[in-house]
C-alpha cells in the first residue's frame, strides 16, 4: 500500500532520509520511499499492510501528517516517468519572457545553452541590446526568426 505523508517544504530529503535510516534499523514493512521534485511538501511511502505507519513516524521532525487514503500507483505513475523537454527555440526567435524581473519583456535568442537549459536574448525595445541570460522555463516562443524575416 502506498501512503502519502505530509512534509514541511523544502524538508523533505531530511524526512526522507531519516524514514529511510530508521526502516533500516527497525524492520517495519517498509518497501520504498519515494519524493517526486515537482511536488513540493510531499512524500510517497510503500509499506506492507500489517506495517504501523504511525510508529514508524513518531518523532520525525518536519512531519505534518499522512493521508490515510492509500494511493494507487496509477495516480503517481506520471512522477516515474522521464519526461524530454524538446527545446523548440531556435537561434533569431522572437520570444516573450514569462518570469522574473524581465517579465513581460520580448527578445531575440542570440544563444542557446542547452546542457543549461538558457538562453540568451536581446530586448526588442531598447536603445542599446545588453544580451541576457534567462532559463529556458522562463521563456515563451512568440515567433519564428525565420518567419520574421520572410515577412
Amino acid at each position: 500500500m502506498i501512503y502519502t505523508i505530509k512534509t514541511t517544504a523544502g524538508r523533505e530529503n531530511a524526512v526522507l532520509i531519516a524514514l529511510a535510516n530508521r526502516a533500516k534499523k527497525i524492520d517495519l514493512g517498509v518497501k520504498a520511499l519515494f519524493h517526486p521534485e515537482e511536488l513540493k511538501g510531499y512524500i510517497f511511502i510503500e509499506v506492507s499492510e500489517n506495517t504501523p505507519l504511525d510508529a514508524l513516524l513518531k518523532g520525525i521532525p518536519h512531519i505534518k501528517g499522512i493521508i490515510r487514503r492509500p494511493v494507487k500507483i496509477d495516480e503517481i505513475k506520471n512522477y516515474f516517468e522521464a519526461k524530454i523537454q524538446e527545446i523548440k527555440i531556435s537561434r533569431g526567435d522572437i520570444v516573450e519572457i514569462t518570469g522574473g524581473p524581465f517579465k513581460g519583456e520580448h527578445g531575440k535568442v542570440v544563444r542557446i545553452d542547452e546542457a543549461k537549459e538558457e538562453v540568451t536574448v536581446e530586448f526588442l525595445d531598447v536603445a542599446v541590446p545588453i544580451p541576457t541570460t534567462v532559463s529556458l522555463d522562463n521563456v515563451r516562443l512568440v515567433e519564428k526568426g525565420d518567419e520574421r524575416e520572410g515577412k
